[in-house]
């Protein structure tokens, strides 16, 4: 049974994702030849915004407006925003989308009673990898594993339009609609940084002129590269002192990598080789390495490319002699 229409609705939160979503949804329930007027909470005038919702749609279909960033809006008209509230017009639906709503405040308990209150608040990031399944499952019709979901959101963060469009993709290549942790490895979205990862084990691997000639091929093909290359290499780094001490602690490469999201399976075995290999005090040379190479570049010391491919050299002659 479809869902009726309500004359004010309230999408509070800070997610702009989750926001257009429910917008989406309220428009579903609206004619197609539906009149939408859209306003700017900062700038708009009370006047117009009423106007708009008074007045009928000129080819007489339902009328929407919506007012984005409306905290502000309704911070300069509290008092006549709280009137509208208790009596909305039948004539169109008014769509407030707002950062914050607190549950106390008048206009909330008033338009909770008229209308309806959407929460658009992010879910923890915890929560995120279950909420990229569900999300994968009902809007794209496909089954994300949950190796497939934590290797998603720990390569995007928790922004959840990137998430979103990501599964769109995915939902496009997948030949039996399943989706997991390698699948999404292989996206377009994240060859670049499989490629750093394969220059990395070239260096942990003693092959030099084998880094060099990926990293010279990588920032030809893109230009910003050089400029994520540090960060790049120090996670890669990180990752090799967590190792470290995750074997030490006594558990076994597999339990390590899938610990450290060591994606696809055919890296665990180069990476823990290049772990073993570097030691503790190799990872520690490396990062102040690091550091320093960063230090140079960012004050005007050689440029960025140069010095990314100082590093690996001296990585690889710091492994050979270590």
């Amino acid at each position: 049974m479809a869902m009726a229409r309500k004359p004010i609705y309230a999408l509070a939160g800070s997610e702009p994702f989750l926001q257009l979503q429910k917008l989406a949804e309220i428009l579903a329930l609206l004619p197609p030849d539906a009149q939408r007027s859209d306003f700017d909470g900062e700038k708009a005038e009370l006047a117009d915004v009423f106007d708009e919702l008074r007045s009928f749609a000129m080819f007489g279909g339902a009328k929407i407006v919506v007012i984005r960033d409306a905290d502000e809006f309704i911070s300069r008209y509290r008092e006549s925003m709280e009137e509208y509230a208790q009596h909305p017009s039948n004539s169109a639906t008014l769509v407030l989308r707002l950062n914050s709503l607190p549950a106390g405040h008048r206009i909330a308990k008033f338009i909770a009673k008229s209308g309806t209150i959407e929460n658009c608040n992010p879910p923890k990031d915890r929560e995120l990898p279950q909420w990229a399944i569900a999300h994968a499952r009902n809007a794209h019709r496909i089954t994300l594993t949950p190796d497939g979901a934590a290797m998603l959101v720990d390569l995007l963060g928790s922004e959840m339009g990137k998430i979103d469009t990501e599964l769109a993709k995915l939902a496009i290549m997948s030949p039996n609609g399943k989706v997991d942790a390698e699948q999404v490895a292989n996206t377009v979205a994240f060859q670049r940084e499989r490629e750093m990862w394969d220059m990395t084990n070239e260096i942990g691997s003693g092959r030099a002129a084998e880094a060099l000639r990926r990293w010279r091929q990588l920032i030809q093909t893109d230009s910003s590269a050089e400029f994520r290359a540090v960060t790049w290499l120090g996670m890669w780094l990180e990752n090799v002192r967590k190792a470290l001490a995750m074997k030490r602690r006594g558990e076994n490469d597999f339990s390590i990598c899938q610990a450290l999201r060591i994606w696809p399976r055919e890296y665990q075995g180069p990476f823990m080789k290049t772990a073993a290999s570097m030691g503790q005090p190799g990872v520690a040379r490396a990062l102040d390495l690091l550091t320093t190479v960063d230090r140079q570049s960012k004050s005007g010391i050689g440029d960025f490319a140069s010095n990314v491919e100082r590093f690996l050299l001296q990585l690889s002659a710091e492994r050979m002699t270590g």
